[in-house]
């Protein structure tokens, strides 16, 4: 599974890597008053996208906030042991899961 999926990450930048040095091409973004930009096209085409991936995260912050505001006052409370007797004992026996490293 590593395997394919460093392949599939492989593809994909190399595939990008072709799609700039395909556009290297002068562009030139018109501004409003007569202002202009030039620029390759990949760098053009890279500026747009990372101005929209900003502003949709910068557009979610406030959605965030009142979702993790929502969770803290429905989070129950947490509350420290008062002596080292109340503290759980681990048994070896007990199996636990982990998550997976590689993640998704």
């Amino acid at each position: 599974m590593r395997m394919i999926l460093w392949a599939l990450r492989g593809f994909i930048f190399f595939t990008l890597f072709a799609f700039a040095l395909n556009n290297e091409q002068a562009a030139v973004v018109h501004w409003f008053f007569g202002a202009q930009w030039k620029a390759p096209m990949v760098i053009v085409v890279l500026v747009a996208f990372a101005g929209g991936a900003s502003f949709g995260v910068l557009a979610m912050v406030p959605s965030w906030w009142r979702h993790r505001r929502v969770a803290r006052r429905h989070a129950p409370p947490t509350t420290a042991p008062k002596s080292k007797e109340s503290l759980p004992v681990a048994t070896p026996d007990v199996s636990v899961e982990h998550p997976p490293r590689e993640g998704l």
